[in-house]
């Protein structure tokens, strides 16, 4: 990373790191251009919404953990799994039926199903394209990301078999289609700094495990905010899983047993979402979610603690914190 030196002659990190991110976002923009305007503007529209560029960060981060110094192959990397990312929500989009991403209207809303499913495969090759700059072995973990992210999603879509721990099954999901990429964003950054092949696997392990909490805290927001750019309980509406619902089904006074059961019925009605949302705000589950999600996250922090101590292991323990006390 380069950035200006501070008075006392050390580099001040978190402007070399804002830096970086300032050259991936025009590495995104500049990969989601396509031949016709209308690809380009449509590819364009969810990365333009912004984001918390979570994965990207973690790229960031990571290659501050090896020798090596390339600023150019670390924006290929970030680009290549935020545009993975942002492919998958052109894909979710859709299956949710949602109408609003990060605050604007989604894509499908916009444009309809199809172009906002075509418009997540060109960002896909994009992706495609961008990693193959960086060589076969970086080509090879894309692809075993991505089938895991694939298989994440119809394990979701199936659901579990009869026997299956509901709640295993959903953290399993989570794995799949979270943690992976997550894991490989935080691979691919210490790769590109021929960190130590201990170190990359550490890091891998935990990004998928702070990737773990980032959905499950994701959960627990769709819930409890209003902020999030989201329709809030998108997720109960379309009867999608999620921690504080499925810890739900270990209560059993009467009162949770009516609110499982309004759970499981039809909230497409505005005024029924509210009522459920508004009990489930003060429900004791949301605490006990909470609780889980802290527990998480600290086992993701004890992975970091053979590392090199300095300002970019700080900022993963940071992270650690900011992932489990965001509210959007």
């Amino acid at each position: 990373m380069t950035a200006e030196p501070s008075a006392d002659g050390t580099v001040d990190f978190d402007a070399a790191v804002e830096e970086r991110l300032t050259e991936i976002e025009a590495s995104l923009l500049r990969a989601a251009e396509a031949d016709t305007a209308l690809v380009t503007e449509a590819a364009q529209h969810v990365i333009a919404a912004g984001g918390k560029r979570f994965r990207p960060l973690l790229v960031v981060l990571a290659s501050s953990f090896g020798p090596r110094h390339d600023p150019e192959a670390v924006v290929k990397a970030a680009s290549v799994v935020e545009l993975t990312h942002v492919a998958s929500l052109y894909h979710d989009d859709v299956m949710d039926e949602a109408v609003l991403r990060r605050g604007s209207p989604s894509a499908n809303d916009r444009w309809g199903n199809t172009v906002a499913i075509l418009v997540g495969d060109y960002l896909f090759a994009r992706a495609s394209d961008l990693v193959a700059e960086l060589g076969p072995e970086y080509v090879s973990l894309q692809a075993r990301t991505f089938a895991r992210l694939v298989q994440g999603q119809i394990a979701e879509t199936v659901g579990p078999s009869d026997g299956d721990d509901p709640l295993q099954h959903y953290l399993d999901v989570l794995a799949g289609k979270t943690g992976a990429l997550i894991a490989t964003s935080a691979l691919f950054g210490a790769m590109v700094a021929d960190a130590d092949p201990d170190v990359q696997q550490r890091l891998a392990r935990f990004g998928e495990e702070i990737g773990l909490v980032f959905q499950l805290s994701d959960d627990i927001i769709d819930i409890t905010s209003d902020d999030t750019g989201k329709t809030p309980g998108t997720d109960l509406r379309e009867g999608i899983p999620t921690l504080p619902t499925l810890l739900l089904r270990g209560y059993d006074a009467p009162g949770d047993r009516d609110l499982r059961r309004r759970l499981d019925g039809d909230l497409h009605d505005d005024a029924a979402l509210a009522e459920v949302l508004a009990e489930l705000r003060s429900h004791p589950v949301i605490d006990e979610a909470r609780a889980q999600v802290g527990k998480r996250a600290e086992a993701a922090r004890a992975l970091l603690d053979p590392l090199p101590t300095g300002p970019a292991k700080e900022a993963l323990v940071e992270l650690c914190d900011t992932v489990v006390t965001r509210t959007a």
